[in-house]
């Protein structure tokens, strides 16, 4: 993963910003993307500071509580539903999910769908 560019480079930009340096004639004298010189001035002008965001964290799992409980149910009562079938039905029932979401959690539950029984 990639690390913020430190603030000292953020300041420097700003300074040569405020002197009245474009933004590309900044980023090219320090070496660093447009783009970034950019952000950081808007970031600068909205917030006051040029303190880098959060990168990275926890995210949250989506399929929880009722939801978590109500599939495990599905899949107990042996229904033939496909992984985009739970998908649809908790569109359904108000939590918007995708395919990848649906097989990440079943995968976590250790939940599989062979079709030899033998191997369930």
């Amino acid at each position: 993963m990639t690390k913020p560019h430190p603030m000292e480079l953020r300041q420097r930009a700003l300074k040569f910003v405020a002197q009245g340096e474009s933004c590309h004639e900044v980023a090219a004298r320090l070496d660093v993307g447009v783009s970034s010189v950019v952000r950081w001035m808007q970031r600068h002008r909205s917030t006051g500071s040029l303190k880098p965001c959060q990168i990275g964290g926890h995210r949250p799992r989506k399929i929880v509580g009722e939801h978590r409980d109500w599939v495990l149910a599905e899949v107990a009562s042996g229904a033939d539903v496909t992984l985009q079938g739970f998908a649809d039905g908790l569109a359904a029932r108000g939590l918007k999910v995708d395919y990848r979401t649906m097989w990440n959690f079943m995968r976590r539950e250790g939940k599989s769908f062979k079709k030899n029984s033998l191997w369930r």
